[in-house]
């Protein structure tokens, strides 16, 4: 052990931290990347979170940049240890999105994101679980076995990145990839107290994140975004992850933040949806971040009529994500040509409806899920399955109203991590922006942290 690494805690440090120390030589990349594999031979065993381990790659591409880089390499994260959800190809690494069928399929390219964050100096270790088909908010498959939350075992940690947020909130890895449909980056966020974004729809590529063994389009409604354990790393990898691929003849020019001091902002705060609202403890974070909001001077509203009709909109997000999730299987109804562009035409309406609101506000800020982290259940039908919220049984699928709101129209939504529950549970909430507004709701989650306003 080099006494330098004493200097820095790189269980706790961030992305940009860890790239830094590197760039400085307070360490190396080797330093880095041995810790971090020490990290996850150590504490992994409980959690299970990185079920697909390549350790040898990744020492010998530590030990690579340490030979070849320059005194000024700039590259973001350079010699960051990193880990990605399993669902994302990493070349010679199964992709099996949780199926025992897929366990010897050859994944012989990386996905772009991969691709560009093994560019931008970052390391990968290996994968996090995931549940059977990323198509749940527990994550358990038979392949790689259960994942546990590190508040308390006997719940879940959230999926389908639920892998991803448990290496981040116990120090394993300080970035990870994860990809949402139905909240899948968004959830586990809130529920191990990190810090994620779902980015705007169609600016992250998604090419190598596909069912396995397909490759055709990108598929609607679904997105790979960051997770991290402060925002600014986030910001950092939406920096290396977005932009269009090579040859497509356009760029991506996201605008800049809209503010850059909480009191220039006006924020909407939307506490319940149609027949679905937050727990007591829910209710009280987001009722005392506005309370907080309002006292550093941002205009803090509760006046939601200027949303669009949230019923409908979930109502035709259920229909489209019902379509994209069945495809191909066994029994799947497929709707019509002409209905399926009668779901586009109103998606297209319902993002202009969203557009019109960010008119009035600069960010809505709304929970991400109604409860903290809930106890994992057994029963494969999500029809049995009913979450307890304030004493009441309530269905288990009506959850998916929250990732809706965001995901239907494809905007950006950071989670970021603001109270702990009665019990000590994390809670997060989801700032979300305008089409396109990254930038926005990454930023609010910035001064968020340094306001103090996050946990």
């Amino acid at each position: 052990m080099m006494p330098q690494r004493e200097m820095v805690d790189l269980g706790s440090a961030g992305a940009r931290d860890t790239a830094k120390a590197v760039r400085t030589g307070i360490i190396t990349a080797l330093d880095a990347c041995e810790a971090a594999i020490a990290r996850i031979e150590h504490f992994d065993g409980p959690v299970n979170a990185v079920v697909v381990r390549d350790f040898d790659r990744a020492l010998a591409a530590a030990r690579h940049i340490d030979k070849t880089r320059q005194s000024d390499d700039a590259r973001p994260f350079l010699g960051v240890p990193m880990t990605v959800k399993e669902s994302n190809d990493v070349a010679g690494l199964p992709t099996t999105w949780g199926m025992a069928a897929f366990k010897d399929l050859p994944v012989e390219e990386d996905a772009v994101v991969v691709q560009r964050l093994k560019a931008a100096g970052a390391v990968i270790l290996g994968k996090t679980n995931a549940p059977v088909a990323l198509a749940d908010w527990q994550t358990e498959n038979p392949v790689y076995g259960r994942t546990l939350n590190p508040y308390d075992p006997a719940r879940s940690p959230g999926g389908s990145s639920g892998g991803a947020a448990v290496a981040l909130a116990t120090g394993l890895v300080p970035l990870e990839i994860g990809s949402d449909i139905g909240g899948s980056i968004r959830i586990p966020a809130h529920m191990c107290g990190v810090f994620g974004h779902k980015p705007t729809y169609g600016i992250v590529p998604t090419k190598g994140h596909g069912f396995p063994g397909t490759d055709g389009i990108d598929v609607p409604l679904a997105v790979v975004g960051p997770m991290a354990r402060n925002a600014g790393d986030l910001v950092a990898a939406m920096d290396v992850i977005s932009g269009p691929v090579t040859g497509t003849g356009f760029r991506l020019d996201l605008p800049q933040a809209r503010h850059g001091a909480l009191k220039d902002f006006r924020v909407l705060m939307l506490g319940e949806l149609p027949g679905v609202g937050g727990d007591s403890d829910t209710r009280d974070a987001l009722s005392s971040l506005a309370d907080a909001l309002s006292d550093a001077g941002a205009t803090v509203s509760d006046d939601t009529s200027v949303l669009p009709r949230l019923d409908r909109m979930h109502s035709n997000y259920l229909k489209m994500l019902n379509t994209v999730i069945t495809r191909g299987a066994p029994g799947a109804e497929p709707i019509d040509a002409h209905a399926w562009m009668e779901l586009l035409d109103e998606q297209m309406r319902v993002t202009r409806a969203w557009r019109s609101a960010f008119d009035d506000f600069d960010i809505v800020i709304a929970p991400a899920f109604s409860t903290p982290a809930f106890p994992y259940q057994t029963d494969p039908n999500w029809a049995n399955r009913t979450l307890i919220i304030d004493g009441q049984p309530q269905p288990y699928g009506a959850q998916l109203a929250w990732a809706g709101l965001a995901t239907f129209p494809g905007l950006p939504a950071t989670c970021v991590p603001v109270a702990k529950s009665a019990t000590g549970l994390p809670i997060g909430l989801q700032v979300i922006g305008a089409p396109y507004g990254d930038r926005t709701t990454l930023a609010f989650a910035e001064l968020m942290e340094t306001a103090g306003l996050t946990v």
